[in-house]
């Protein structure tokens, strides 16, 4: 089988997403398939404030929710987190952030082939250290740290061209219709929704192998 693309629809604030993200890897690590991974942008919250929103007050405002029920919901959220492997301190990820200028950092991460990397420190930074990824020079220490030239990517968070750049990839993304972030695009045409486990990514693997072979 040649090598896959996969391309995937998330927020770098997104609690489901590096979930989704760990059962898909483990899935192509177990069926020996190598993916050429790419990242697309869907913004959870692209009016929220420089500042960010405590997390909790973002869920009660948003969903209505009390206090029990978020705590019924992160219970289960780092049940299921640790289930996939991924570390998420709540101690230190206390805020929401506005993730623009993180994927425009992606997006410009793409063209010197660190977009992958970029998404793993990315998820590290933010959901075990609760960095604000909102922040430009965390975002510049972030490029620095995958090799990437510190000015380079300055600039490209203050380019036009690149502001254009994420604006069409959002817009493609917008036409899928989805209700929920992450969602996997495999070879431009099997689109599926939903963090999902290691057995589901693993039978979608698999079918998609047997589609290819026919």
């Amino acid at each position: 089988m040649k090598t896959l693309k996969i391309e995937m629809i998330h927020d770098l604030v997104c609690s489901w997403c590096p979930i989704g993200y760990a059962n898909l890897q483990q899935a192509l690590n177990n069926l020996n398939i190598e993916a050429d991974m790419h990242f697309l942008p869907s913004e959870l919250n692209p009016g929220m404030a420089e500042k960010g929103e405590s997390i909790d007050e973002h869920l009660a405002q948003r969903y209505g929710w009390s206090e029990a029920k978020r705590k019924d919901y992160r219970r289960n959220l780092l049940a299921v987190a640790e289930e996939a492997g991924v570390t998420m301190d709540f101690s230190k990820r206390t805020h929401y952030y506005n993730t623009n200028q993180a994927h425009k950092l992606m997006h410009w991460s793409e063209g010197h082939r660190k977009q992958q990397a970029m998404n793993e420190l990315l998820i590290d930074a933010y959901f075990k250290r609760g960095l604000d990824i909102s922040n430009t020079q965390i975002l510049l220490d972030l490029a620095e740290q995958l090799g990437l030239d510190r000015s380079l990517a300055e600039k490209a968070l203050a380019s036009d061209e690149v502001s254009q750049a994420l604006l069409h990839k959002q817009k493609r993304v917008q036409k899928l219709g989805l209700s929920s972030v992450p969602a996997f695009i495999f070879n431009e045409n099997t689109l599926v929704s939903g963090s999902n486990s290691v057995e589901y990514f693993e039978q979608t693997l698999i079918a998609l192998t047997q589609k290819e072979v026919a």
